[in-house]
């Protein structure tokens, strides 16, 4: 089965993170889980991120809007990929997580 274009987005989100060391995780939304949380929750460096993943121009909900600002709010760190961003998502994150 091929993957989708967002899929595809998170894999190569996923290669990132595992080649800077950091703890992540992808939560299930459903029944118990929680709506609009994004795509992938991870720990680089003692800094909580949040990342969710396009593709294909595609947007944002409201919901998860509100969990990427509750999270910047919180202290931690939220961010929104897709193919245009992907490139330079290592050092975008390290300048992040070092308060730069």
């Amino acid at each position: 089965m091929a993957d989708t274009p967002e899929a595809k987005v998170k894999k190569k989100v996923k290669a990132v993170l595992e080649s800077l060391g950091a703890y992540y995780t992808m939560p299930v939304a459903g029944v118990f889980g929680r709506s609009g949380v994004p795509d992938i929750l991870c720990c680089l460096h003692g800094r909580f991120v949040a990342i969710e993943c396009k593709a294909n121009g595609g947007k944002t909900t409201r919901l998860q809007d509100s969990n990427l600002t509750a999270i910047a709010q919180a202290g931690g760190i939220a961010l929104v990929v897709d193919e245009t961003s992907i490139s330079s998502l290592g050092a975008d994150l390290l300048k992040l997580v070092s308060g730069g």
